[in-house]
């Protein structure tokens, strides 16, 4: 059965950096567009981030310039670094394989101020 496995997540202050891993199994990350997520307490789910099979990235507006996409072929894995983080960025933040049911646990971020 195809699924993402988390890690990374933990308690920041503003302006440090995070950095997430997605560890795929059963399934090959470098064949599919994959994504970050993120849902904040009380609010609904959003794209962070997405890279392609072809390797081109999308970012939220509301994060370019501060996070970055990546994936390691070699690794099967999805990363996420995350810099200059602000309380706006806690949030639970999901992998995510598109247009599949594919979803990682859930990772909690928490940025103090």
């Amino acid at each position: 059965q195809a699924q993402f496995v988390e890690s990374g997540g933990g308690l920041v202050q503003s302006g440090g950096s995070l950095r997430l891993s997605c560890k795929a199994s059963e399934f090959t990350i470098g064949h599919y567009t994959v994504a970050w997520y993120r849902q904040p307490l009380g609010k609904e789910r959003e794209m962070v981030a997405s890279i392609s099979f072809l390797g081109d990235t999308e970012y939220a507006a509301s994060v370019k310039g501060r996070f970055t996409i990546s994936r390691d072929k070699t690794l099967n894995s999805l990363y996420l670094q995350m810099n200059n983080l602000t309380p706006e960025d806690t949030a639970v933040y999901y992998c995510h394989v598109l247009q599949t049911q594919v979803w990682g646990q859930g990772t909690q971020v928490t940025v103090s101020s």
